[in-house]
C-alpha cells in the first residue's frame, strides 16, 4: 500500500473505515484491527478502482493513490521505454533492456515494503484513540446516570418524604407527639421492663452480655396502674378534647372571599387552641393546686403522674404552649 492511501486510511477512525467497508461491499472485516482494515480496504480499492473512483467520497483516496510514487514511477517507466526498432541495430535494442531491468526490480521494492511494514504493524496492538476513549467513557457515564435516576424514581423516597412531610405539618399532629411523650415517659414508671433472660458474652465475636427484657405485663392487673393512667387520660385527653368540642372558635370562622359572605364551617370538630389552653389549666390545677375532683384523684397517683411525664408540669406546659402556638399560626395560614 503506497504512502499516501496508507497515510489517508490511517488517518480514519475505525468507525469511519468500518462505514467505507459497508459502502464499498468489503466482506469478512468484523474481526480486522484497525490496520488489518486500513490494508484490507486500501487492497480492494485499488483492485476496484474503475468502480469506485467516481464515489466523491473516496476521491480523496484515489487522489492520492494517483499522486503516489509507485504510480509515478510506473508512468516514468513507461515514459522511459523505447519503442521497439529495427533489429539490425542490436546496442540501441539490447540497452533499453539493461536500463529497465533495475528500473523494474526498484519498483518491486518499492511496492513490497508498505506491505511488509502493515503486516508487521498489524501484529503491534495499538492503544485506541482518546476520541475513542473519550466517547466510551461518555456512553458508561450516560449509562450509569440513567440507572440511578430510574433506581431512584422506583424507590419512591421522594412520593413518600412528601407524604410524611403533609402528615407531620399539621397541629393535630404536633400534639399527638407530645401526648405520646407523656405516655412514654408514664409507662416506663407504671410498665417497668422486666429481666427475662441474657444472651451470655462471646468472646470470639467479642460481643458482652446482651440482658433481654420485656415489659412487665402483670402489672396490669394492679390498681396503682389503672389509678395512674386514668388521671392521664382524664387530664391530658377527654376533658382537654370535651371543652374543644363545645368551645370551638373554628365554627365562627368566616371565608376572606367577598362573594361568600355567609359562615361556613371548617372541618375540624375539636378547636387546637382551646385544647391546648384547657390542658394547660387542667394541668395547673391538678399539679400544682392540688385539685383533686372531690377525692376521685388519688395524691400518690397525682405525684407517680407528674414525676413520670418528662419534664413534669413544667413539661406539660411547654407542650401546650408549642401546641397553642402552631394552631394560631396554622390559623393564620389559612385565611
Amino acid at each position: 500500500m503506497s504512502s499516501g492511501a496508507s497515510t489517508w486510511l490511517h488517518g480514519q477512525r475505525k468507525v469511519e473505515l468500518i462505514a467505507i467497508a459497508d459502502k464499498i461491499g468489503l466482506k469478512d472485516y468484523d474481526n480486522l484491527k484497525k490496520p488489518e482494515l486500513e490494508a484490507a480496504l486500501d487492497d480492494y480499492m485499488r483492485a476496484n478502482q474503475t468502480a469506485l473512483s467516481k464515489d466523491t467520497s473516496l476521491s480523496a483516496f484515489f487522489k492520492r493513490v494517483s499522486n503516489s510514487p509507485v504510480k509515478k514511477d510506473s508512468m516514468a517507466m513507461e515514459a522511459k521505454t523505447p519503442r521497439p526498432r529495427r533489429k539490425t541495430v542490436v546496442k540501441e535494442d539490447l540497452e533499453p533492456t539493461d536500463v529497465s531491468e533495475p528500473e523494474a526490480s526498484g519498483t518491486a521494492l518499492v511496492t513490497r515494503s508498505p506491505r511488509t511494514s502493515i503486516s508487521f504493524a498489524s501484529s503491534v496492538p495499538l492503544p485506541p484513540s482518546p476520541s475513542v476513549v473519550a466517547n466510551q467513557i461518555d456512553r458508561q457515564t450516560t449509562a450509569v446516570r440513567a440507572r440511578v435516576t430510574e433506581l431512584w424514581d422506583k424507590s419512591g423516597i421522594v412520593e413518600t418524604s412528601d407524604s410524611i412531610r403533609d402528615t407531620l405539618s399539621n397541629t393535630v399532629t404536633i400534639e399527638s407527639i407530645a401526648n405520646t411523650m407523656e405516655l412514654w415517659g408514664l409507662f416506663s414508671v407504671i410498665l417497668p421492663w422486666k429481666h427475662l433472660v441474657a444472651i451470655p458474652e462471646s468472646t470470639v465475636l467479642g460481643t458482652p452480655e446482651i440482658p433481654l427484657k420485656a415489659p412487665d405485663l402483670f402489672q396490669l392487673l394492679s390498681s396503682d396502674f389503672w389509678s395512674t393512667f386514668q388521671i392521664w387520660m382524664v387530664t391530658s385527653v377527654i376533658l382537654p378534647l370535651t371543652f374543644s368540642y363545645f368551645f370551638n372558635m373554628t365554627l365562627k370562622a368566616k371565608n376572606g372571599h367577598v362573594r361568600h359572605a355567609r359562615n361556613v364551617q371548617t372541618s375540624m370538630q375539636y378547636d387546637p387552641l382551646t385544647y391546648n389552653i384547657s390542658k394547660a389549666l387542667i394541668a395547673w390545677l391538678v399539679y400544682a393546686q392540688g385539685l383533686r375532683l372531690g377525692g376521685f384523684f388519688n395524691n400518690q397517683s397525682v405525684a407517680v403522674l407528674e414525676a413520670a411525664i418528662p419534664g413534669g408540669l413544667q413539661g406539660v406546659l411547654i407542650g401546650t404552649g408549642i401546641g397553642a402556638l402552631t394552631s394560631i399560626y396554622e390559623a393564620v395560614l389559612k385565611k
